[in-house]
């Protein structure tokens, strides 16, 4: 007979400490999990205005410094004074598994110290219904398309349902430890659910919090419209759990409005201040109170002045799960210091970053979902926040590789492992050392039959670019005698590598993309036999622009960046069904600029990171009334600069795909 949960939750609090404790002796290791700076944002959602670097009256826009590069502005704007040594703080937005996430945040890197200790509050909204629906519509001209959750999104979640109850608590546990590790001794967790997991993640809290750290449920009591139901009562509420980390906890009482019966109690005295008479407990007649004196009605842990998000609020990004603000308000007010750090694990709609952002405190947010991560870049940007970091895991593959085939694995064994599903035959050890090169034999090119074909599975902790494409057609010129052609298939890829291949104008050379889900896939279907045939390498995106237009005029340049072309990744490796992906084939076809759902500048790109001073996305009315389409100029001005100007364009389209252009603009 199977055990029941509660005879299983011994082992599975056992076992979630055991992998949490695997991944905090990990980050001492020089193989720890890091963070890649995919972006610094700059908001500047009004191309009208005058754009983040010429606002040298807005000093509170110039704190924040990229990792390893010194001042944002110390290329761009050497009048804003020396670069800094050290790099302050800098809010981030970090796509992927939170639990990689945790643990390059525990572990730091040579810019960024350990958080480990550091954060003073943490709320996480996870998934709580395994019956939930996430799909993502997306809107384009004309077309309404509604994509599934990305595999990687998929794997992921049925992972946490796979066993049910158990599956999830099994997902949290490790987690959970890893929050209690970046807890500041005075700050605090709260852990928002509801009736369908929330009594059996009370008892891992309690474990991995310690019972007498047990602060409060609270009771979130959402009103609005009442739902009639058959047999039961309507279901009208969420619960937060809340834990301190220790004794000594960040706390500051929270009040609201009186009720208009306490009010009714006060009438004007003789100067006509509101005040009522009370007995004075400890005898002496009566004292008076006055209503301006009196900060409200504490707040206890029924919350039911709060609503859920209106359709039509102004804060409605159309998340599904979306929490409102003033929720998020009070937990931030009541749990975290002035300047103290937020960190939300479970990002969703953007909420807990967006409300740290208003309140003055610092910020970190997570998700696994590319869709949630543009909503929240959106939200941030247009609520003209601060500069912030969007970060991606490193190495993400290496990672799943090590959770798949274990953490001895060699890259050469993942190398192996795509070959194979290619359809490619390893070559000989002798000419192959690295055990990255295979061959197709008997393919019809051209019409010739018995053509050879060389494959190139490259590295997945590198970034596939001009120097990987010379060397593959230097071997397939050179290597054995030579090959009919040359497939390089990557993982990661040079952000100019569509302009790189396009240059290369080779017929003989084929670049394909490895599916980013493909260790995940592999983990589930137990093995590579069980998996041929079912994977696919898609074409890569690409974006062209017009030559830009360069324009002095005095101390300052004007640079006109007009898109011209985008071509999206193969519509098969995007998780539609068929009737979608060729209707989205159709808009592709007819109309490829208004797939683009964001796109930014960087004047002065450095090659290493791209700083967004300029930014459009689908929705900002602000620089046109399209909603359904990006304006395709953008006009960026800038310090005047001799010499010639490296730009770097970025987009990324509806369905999270990036490509970038980078182009030197010549001298005026």
């Amino acid at each position: 007979m199977p055990k029941s949960l509660l005879e299983q939750l011994p082992d599975i609090v056992a076992q979630g400490r055991k992998e949490a404790e695997k991944i905090l002796e990990s980050i001492e290791s020089r193989h720890r999990v890091t963070l890649q700076t995919r972006e610094v944002v700059l908001p500047a959602k009004d191309a009208a205005a005058t754009d983040w670097i010429t606002a040298q009256a807005r000093a509170d826009r110039r704190e924040v410094f990229a990792p390893g590069q010194g001042s944002l502005l110390a290329t761009a704007q050497p009048m804003l004074g020396t670069a800094q040594a050290e790099a302050p703080w800098a809010n981030r937005l970090i796509y992927g598994d939170n639990l990689l996430a945790m643990a390059a945040l525990l572990a730091g890197d040579e810019h960024t110290p350990s958080l480990r200790g550091k954060v003073d509050l943490i709320y996480i909204d996870p998934p709580f219904d395994s019956k939930a629906d996430y799909r993502t519509k997306v809107t384009l001209p004309g077309l309404e398309l509604e994509q599934k959750p990305t595999v990687i999104e998929q794997f992921a979640y049925s992972d946490t349902w796979s066993d049910g109850t158990a599956s999830y608590l099994a997902m949290i546990t490790p987690r959970l430890i890893l929050m209690r590790e970046l807890l500041a001794d005075t700050g605090s967790i709260y852990v928002h659910l509801d009736w369908h997991i929330s009594h059996y993640v009370k008892i891992v809290l309690d474990e991995v919090f310690g019972k007498n750290n047990f602060r409060n449920e609270i009771v979130w009591s959402y009103f609005g419209f009442k739902r009639s139901t058959a047999k039961k009562f309507p279901q009208k509420h969420d619960l937060l759990f809340s834990y301190a980390k220790g004794e000594n906890y960040t706390w500051k009482t929270q009040y609201k409005p009186h009720n208009p019966e306490y009010l009714k109690r006060f009438r004007p005295d003789e100067t006509g201040r509101l005040c009522r008479s009370d007995v004075n407990p400890t005898g002496g007649g009566s004292r008076k109170i006055y209503l301006d004196e009196v900060e409200g009605d504490i707040v206890d842990s029924v919350w039911d002045d709060i609503p859920p998000v209106n359709p039509v609020a102004s804060e409605r990004v159309d998340y599904a799960t979306q929490k409102p603000e003033k929720l998020l308000s009070r937990i931030i007010e009541s749990s975290c210091p002035p300047e103290g750090i937020v960190a939300d694990f479970n990002g969703g709609s953007g909420t807990t970053a967006a409300v740290a952002e208003k309140l003055g405190r610092r910020w970190i947010t997570t998700d696994l979902g590319k869709p949630a991560c543009m909503i929240m870049r959106k939200r941030l940007i247009d609520l003209e926040a601060k500069p912030f970091l969007y970060q991606a895991i490193g190495d993400y593959q290496v990672e799943a590789a090590k959770a798949t085939l274990g953490r001895d694995f060699r890259i050469g064994d993942l190398s192996h492992i795509v070959l194979s599903l290619y359809g490619a035959l390893p070559l000989p050890a002798d000419v192959n050392p690295q055990r990255n090169l295979g061959q197709i034999a008997g393919v019809e090119l051209g019409g010739k039959r018995g053509s050879k074909t060389l494959v190139l599975a490259d590295s997945p902790n590198k970034l596939t670019g001009l120097a990987t494409l010379k060397k593959a057609i230097a071997q397939r010129d050179n290597l054995l005698g030579g090959w009919d052609r040359v497939v390089v298939l990557g993982w990661n890829f040079e952000p100019s590598i569509g302009e790189t291949i396009t240059a290369l104008n080779d017929s003989r050379l084929e670049v394909l993309v490895i599916p980013p889900d493909l260790m995940d896939r592999l983990k589930k279907k137990g093995g590579i036999d069980k998996l041929r045939g079912q994977v696919r390498f898609s074409s890569l995106q690409y974006l062209t622009i017009h030559p830009i237009a360069r324009k002095t005029d005095g101390n300052t340049e004007t640079l006109t960046v007009q898109l011209k072309n985008y071509v999206l990744l193969s519509p098969e490796a995007i998780n539609l069904d068929d009737a979608n992906r060729i209707k989205l084939q159709q808009i592709a076809n007819a109309e490829p600029l208004a797939l683009i759902e964001y796109w930014a500048v960087d004047p002065d790109y450095d090659g290493k990171v791209f700083r967004s001073v300029w930014q459009d996305y689908r929705g900002n009315t602000a620089n046109d009334a399209d909603a359904l389409r990006v304006v395709t100029t953008a006009t960026v001005t800038a310090p005047a600069k001799a010499g010639p100007r490296k730009v770097c364009v970025r987009v990324v389209d509806v369905f999270g795909f990036e490509a970038e252009v980078v182009t030197t603009v010549g001298a005026v």
